[in-house]
C-alpha cells in the first residue's frame, strides 16, 4: 500500500494569472472557470469517488500563498489532497483555512477527513466564490514532482486554478491542479 502521507507537503508556487490572460482551449477553460462544485462535477464522470489526505497542519501563511483576504504570517491550517475517479488520481488540491475562519459553522471544516472540502462548502447558502485565476505548471514543479510520484508521467504542462471562498464572508483559500490523466485533459485530446 502507498504511503501517500510522506508526499505531504507538496506546496504550490505558481504565477497565478486571471482569465483574459491565457489563450486556453475551450474544454480545459470549461473545468477551470466552472464555478460549480469540482467534487461534483468528478463525481458525475465516474463511478467511485474517492478523496486521499496528504497532510493537514497549521502553519503560517507565506508570502507566496498570501492574497489581500489572507495576510503572510497569518495561522492557516493546510490541508492537502487527491481526489481521485476510479482509483486513478484527477486533482491534487491544497487548501489555506486562517484560523480566524474556522469559528462557529466553519470550526467542522478542520476535522473533514476523507469528506470533500468541496461537498461541506457547497451546501453552505452562506457561501460566495471570489474570481479564478490560473497558472501553468512546468515540469520541474512540486506538483509535476507529485504526479511522477504517482507514477503519473506529465506529457504536458499541468494547469490548476485558485480562488477564494467566503463562508459567512470568512476566507479560505482553494487551489486544484489537474494531474496528467485527469479528464480535464482528455475532454481537450480528444478535441485535437
Amino acid at each position: 500500500m502507498f504511503d501517500y502521507t510522506r508526499l505531504f507537503p507538496v506546496t504550490l508556487n505558481a504565477n497565478w494569472l486571471t482569465e483574459p490572460q491565457l489563450p486556453l482551449s475551450p474544454e480545459l477553460k470549461s473545468w477551470l472557470y466552472d464555478g460549480g462544485s469540482l467534487t461534483a462535477r468528478l463525481k458525475a464522470h465516474c463511478h467511485q469517488f474517492e478523496v486521499i489526505v496528504l497532510g493537514q497542519s497549521e502553519q503560517l501563511c507565506s508570502a507566496e500563498e498570501a492574497c489581500s483576504h489572507i495576510k503572510e504570517g497569518e495561522p492557516v491550517i493546510v490541508r492537502e489532497v487527491l481526489l481521485l475517479c476510479d482509483g486513478k488520481p484527477q486533482v491534487f488540491a491544497r487548501s489555506l483555512m486562517p484560523l480566524s475562519t474556522l469559528t462557529g459553522d466553519e470550526a467542522c471544516l478542520a476535522g473533514l477527513g476523507n469528506m470533500p472540502l468541496g461537498q461541506a462548502i457547497f451546501n453552505s447558502p452562506h457561501l460566495q466564490r471570489g474570481e479564478f485565476s490560473v497558472a501553468k505548471f512546468s515540469s520541474q514543479s512540486s506538483v509535476a514532482q507529485l504526479a511522477e510520484q504517482l507514477e503519473l508521467t506529465p506529457q504536458h504542462e499541468l494547469w490548476g486554478r485558485r480562488s477564494i471562498f467566503f463562508l459567512h464572508d470568512k476566507p479560505l483559500a482553494v487551489a486544484e491542479v489537474f494531474l496528467p490523466q485527469a479528464l480535464a485533459y482528455q475532454a481537450m485530446e480528444a478535441s485535437a
